[in-house]
């Protein structure tokens, strides 16, 4: 099985750091289902250096998780190794990742993110840096490149892996596309035959179909779950229960779709409070209705929502309405 470092992963399906998305109640609902490796929302070094009060939520975990990696983003190597050291010394997490991907426009004003696919000497001296100074393995997040039409991940690849990172993601889009257009599994493919640390596939993988077809394009020893996993954690279950058992088990019923919804809301209030969390959730649930009957009705109702009741009052109407169909 996939081994960063000397942290062993009991699956090679992994959940994508997603900001806005990733934080530790969806974390524990995805490492619920199976999924090997968790990664952490973004997280700014500069914010922890000044300890920012929107930093803390941030490194919360959730007991499901059981290998836990924190992806914190920067571009000056000073400061990000100052808070790679501190984040060892929390002896909350198992690996650092380095964020080289983030295509927002806030993030790649600034210089971070995939900015740094612009600067691969300078991506590689952050690398070394923080390296130096962890106790806890180092991987790096990539994406093809900046901007076409000629990539350059083949060239940060090398140059993270000699500056000691243990591992290195490949998302294959190009930080021009954001997440439009369809993902380039060859330079992922191309990646992992330029480096001997382990490589990541991220990009379009939706279902056990599509994990098997990118290990089996690429040859890539970790696969990475992003937008797929939204509103279906199950796809975790699916391809863990494929990896242990060599079946993945039926899909989920409707009723566990919205069960699971329900749990997700609950939670995400207890962490969050409600006023926060129900607005939060808002986005996930209409995830989790998506292709259900009466969906489109349904994300009308889901953008009132304010409480957990009205939450749970919109399920039980919606239950009612289809035994009447």
């Amino acid at each position: 099985m996939l081994k960063i470092g000397g942290v062993e992963l009991k699956n090679n399906v992994i959940l994508a750091p997603m900001a806005g998305i990733t934080d530790a109640t969806f974390r524990g609902i995805c490492a619920g289902f199976g999924c090997g490796l968790t990664y952490t929302e973004m997280v700014s070094a500069k914010g922890m250096s000044y300890n920012s009060k929107n930093t803390a939520p941030l490194l919360e975990i959730h007991p499901n998780e059981r290998i836990k990696t924190v992806q914190i983003f920067g571009n000056d190597k000073d400061i990000m190794a100052a808070m790679a050291k501190e984040l060892n010394e929390l002896h909350l997490f198992n690996i650092i990742d380095i964020n080289m991907g983030c295509p927002a426009n806030k993030i790649v004003r600034n210089g971070d993110g995939s900015a740094l696919m612009k600067e691969p000497a300078k991506a590689g001296q952050i690398v070394e840096a923080i390296v130096k100074v962890s106790k806890m393995p180092v991987t790096v997040k990539i994406r093809k490149g900046f901007e076409g039409p000629e990539p350059n991940a083949v060239e940060v690849a090398k140059i993270a892996e000699n500056a000691g990172a243990a591992a290195i993601c490949v998302h294959g889009r190009f930080r021009s596309q954001f997440y439009s257009g369809k993902a380039d599994w060859d330079i992922i493919k191309a990646v992992k035959e330029a480096v001997k640390i382990p490589v990541i596939g991220n990009g379009d993988v939706v279902d056990l179909a599509a994990y098997q077809e990118i290990q089996a394009y690429t040859g890539c020893d970790g696969v990475m779950i992003g937008r797929g996993a939204q509103g279906n954690p199950w796809v975790f279950g699916e391809i863990a229960g494929f990896i242990e058992k060599g079946t993945a088990p039926p899909p989920p019923t409707l009723e566990e779709r919205l069960e699971t919804a329900l749990f997700h809301a609950l939670e995400i209030t207890k962490v969050k409070g409600e006023y926060i969390g129900i607005r939060e959730m808002r986005k996930h649930l209409g995830w989790y209705v998506k292709g259900l009957p009466g969906a489109t009705e349904l994300r009308r109702e889901i953008i009132k929502l304010k409480t957990y009741d009205e939450v749970e009052k919109m399920f039980d109407i919606y239950r009612n309405f289809l035994a009447k169909q």
